[in-house]
């Protein structure tokens, strides 16, 4: 999507519909925390932007989960036993960033799309690159 005209005429049929989903989701996921009461003072149930540095340690939190449901063993998740645990907590992670991202207005999917086309031009990410000395082991 080009940042200054909004316009679509870049991305291919599979992007569009990526960007579409991404937006979607984004929505979703916000609009479910905001009826949680998640966006809402307790005490008040006033409306309040939440802290940032707060919101972002949740989300490491989830990759830490994630991390520890893959150091045991990778097993069924407890809520959703039909997923494994390390899944659950990835989408944990995603549904906080979503939400974050819906709470702030963030166009998350432009932004995605953007960056992986960056990425695949990035010297740092070629594998000959990667393999040569001094190059990103992960």
């Amino acid at each position: 999507m080009d940042a200054e005209t909004g316009a679509f005429a870049c991305l291919s049929p599979e992007e569009m519909a990526a960007y579409e989903g991404v937006e979607a989701m984004q929505r979703i996921v916000h609009e479910t925390a905001v009826n949680a009461g998640w966006h809402l003072d307790r005490k008040t149930g006033i409306p309040f932007e939440r802290n940032f540095g707060e919101v972002i340690a949740l989300c490491h939190s989830e990759l830490s989960e994630a991390l520890e449901a893959h150091r045991k063993g990778n097993g069924r998740d407890d809520k959703l036993p039909w997923h494994d645990a390390m899944t659950v907590e990835l989408a944990d992670a995603v549904i906080r960033i979503f939400d974050i991202a819906g709470a702030r207005k963030l166009n998350l999917a432009a932004a995605i799309l953007d960056k992986n086309k960056f990425n695949k031009t990035r010297a740092d990410h070629q594998l000959a690159n990667r393999n040569a000395v001094g190059g990103k082991a992960y």
